[in-house]
């Protein structure tokens, strides 16, 4: 999100502002230092000059008054020529002369408006204190009518080796004109640093833009990259650091860029992975909340992701009284639960995997979901199977051998029942032979290696040898105490598949032998045949005690029957049709019963069948 910078926060004006306020104390600095050397140079040069005109002055004045202390008659008065001395000489900036003799009386002046004074005791304290130190006094005097003066107060003393104190020259000149004259160049210097000032202002305004300039333009690529948009190339305006950093931003836009494509193209691949697995897939947390669900997760649990998601993996699964989440952490071992597909029951197996980190800190749980359920189903059939067999084998082998033990005790003399007993026997041998050949068959079937013979039959032809086969049987003297009806409703026009002969003949004959075996006495079994355009469908009905719904799913099943007791009493082994379905398979055909209790079942038999024309032949 793009946030708002005020003003005086904008780098923009940082900038502008520490330049300024550089740029304002070297002024600053410069201007104290200037100022106070003009001044102190000015002044110098004032004192300078006064002094040299001090000087002029003393030597001027120095013989009128010898002249005066001298007291002698002369034509020229030294008074008067003090005075006028001091006449001339003021002006130049020199405000006011005055010359004072050792009785502090003032002997002259420069002033026209104060000649009063010519004759008066002087009052002026600097003139007393040179007249009692003989020393010079220079000081600055400050009157708010005239301003500043400068102020010089001078001993005058004769050339005699023993130097005579004569009096003092007063000498007062206006130092103001040198203050307004600094004054001035300090106006001056504050006029020209203000105008530096702000063109400094205008030209550190130029300078930031073209700083921040760039800096704005990578501040709009780093957010459009952060946003996702690595389209963007930043200008580099030159091989400085500015420069470098823009070069080094495009850099880093395309290796973010390559980076985010690699992730969405493994981020989409896991998706793909995830969602077309076979098995279901649950990620959680650190404490074992679900984060991701793959849809075959939400099929097999019967959730959605929506109602998965933030949910506790233990509650889901539903295992939540049998184990907790700390027994998944220390022993990840798989467990079974039950899972729904559509509506369906299932047994999942679910395993349990740690995500941690490279310190070992655990961060998730990933589990995976398979469904075993064909897998349990054809283990327990397995073990029903061994079961079925060990049942099926047991009877026979019980029973001939507590017939054999009978011929061993002696029944063997017996001539009425020596013969009976070894036909059991015999009947026995030859039940346990068919059975372990029907197994043997089943296991090549299972294990690929048994391979069909096919040839183009008239699949319509077959099925009549076959009932008439079955019709000689019923009117054979083993069948003499039943009366059976073969009826047929077949295709008036040959239908050509391609089958093995054989095999398919046995199919028809175990199909054909159970509705003998349980059609009532003068029940009909009718044969009948239907073509569509892609199959040929046989249908064998009898009129028998027909099959519970509830079994006609599992009458395929091997050593599987509805009536056991009267199943084994027919001589069945229970594994005739579950040959019929593995060879019809084979064929890339279909068999399926129907029956309603009491009234008979209908056997049906669905084989490929693809039509050809007469001069296809040729």
């Amino acid at each position: 999100m793009k946030k708002k910078i005020r003003f005086y926060q904008s780098i923009n004006t940082k900038i502008v502002f520490i330049i300024v306020m550089l740029l304002v104390f070297a002024l600053q600095i410069i201007g104290a230092n200037f100022i106070t050397q003009i001044e102190r140079q000015l002044v110098t040069n004032f004192e300078e000059d006064r002094q040299t005109q001090m000087t002029f002055l003393e030597s001027a004045i120095l013989p009128l008054l010898e002249a005066y202390e001298s007291d002698e008659d002369s034509e020229i008065d030294p008074k008067e020529q003090i005075n006028d001395l001091l006449m001339e000489f003021s002006g130049s900036g020199i405000t006011e002369l005055q010359v004072i003799d050792t009785n502090m009386v003032v002997l002259g002046i420069s002033d026209s408006t104060q000649q009063g004074m010519l004759g008066q005791i002087s009052t002026d304290a600097d003139v007393r204190s040179a007249h009692l130190n003989g020393d010079t006094v220079t000081r600055q005097v400050e009157d708010a009518a005239s301003g500043r003066r400068w102020k010089v107060v001078e001993p005058i003393f004769s050339n005699a080796e023993d130097p005579e104190f004569l009096g003092v020259v007063l000498m007062e000149s206006n130092i103001e004109d040198v203050y307004n004259q600094i004054s001035q160049i300090t106006r001056i210097f504050l006029q020209s640093s203000a105008v530096a000032i702000v063109l400094s202002l205008i030209l550190a305004n130029m300078v930031s833009r073209a700083l921040t300039k760039p800096i704005k333009e990578m501040q709009t690529q780093t957010r459009a990259i952060a946003e996702g948009d690595y389209s963007g190339t930043l200008k580099v305006y030159g091989e400085d650091e500015l420069g470098q950093l823009a070069f080094l931003i495009n850099e880093l836009s395309d290796e973010v860029a390559e980076a985010q494509e690699s992730i969405d193209s493994e981020r989409r691949r896991l998706d793909s992975v995830l969602t077309h697995m076979t098995d279901g897939v649950i990620a959680t947390d650190r404490r074992g909340k679900i984060v991701i669900v793959n849809s075959m997760a939400e099929t097999m649990l019967d959730v959605t992701g929506k109602e998965a998601n933030g949910k506790s993996l233990l509650k889901v699964l539903d295992v939540e009284e049998e184990l907790t989440l700390r027994q998944i952490l220390e022993e990840q071992e798989d467990i079974l639960i039950s899972g729904s597909t559509m509506g369906v029951p299932t047994v999942l197996r679910a395993s349990f995997s740690l995500i941690q980190r490279e310190t070992g800190f655990i961060s998730g749980i990933v589990c995976v979901l398979h469904d075993v359920t064909e897998q349990e189903k054809i283990e327990e059939e397995r073990k029903q199977f061994v079961s079925n067999v060990s049942h099926e084998l047991r009877t026979p082998l019980t029973s001939m051998r507590s017939y054999i033990e009978a011929l061993a005790d002696g029944a063997w003399e017996d001539p009425e029942l020596a013969p009976r007993f070894l036909e059991v026997t015999q009947n026995e041998t030859d039940r346990m032979i068919r059975m372990i050949q029907d197994l043997l068959h089943l296991s090549r079937i299972d294990a690929g290696k048994s391979e069909l013979d096919v040839e183009l039959v008239d699949i319509t032809e077959l099925l009549d040898h076959v009932l008439n086969r079955f019709d000689m049987l019923i009117h054979s003297t083993e069948y003499e105490d039943k009366k059976y009806n073969i009826e047929r409703h077949l295709l008036d026009r040959p239908a050509f598949v391609e089958i093995d002969t054989d095999r398919m003949i046995q199919v028809l004959d175990n199909i054909m032998n159970n509705a003998l075996k349980y059609s009532p006495d003068g029940g009909t079994i009718t044969g009948r045949m239907r073509q569509t355009e892609r199959a040929v469908i046989i249908s064998i009905k009898d009129e028998g005690m027909g099959i519970p719904k509830k079994d006609l799913v599992k009458i395929f099943s091997r050593f599987y029957r509805v009536d056991r007791a009267r199943s084994r009493a027919m001589g069945g082994s229970g594994l005739g049709l579950a040959i019929s379905k593995e060879v019809v398979e084979q064929h890339g055909g279909r068999i399926w019963a129907e029956s309603v209790e009491g009234k008979g079942t209908t056997f049906n038999l669905s084989l490929p069948y693809v039509p050809f024309e007469e001069d296809e032949w040729s």
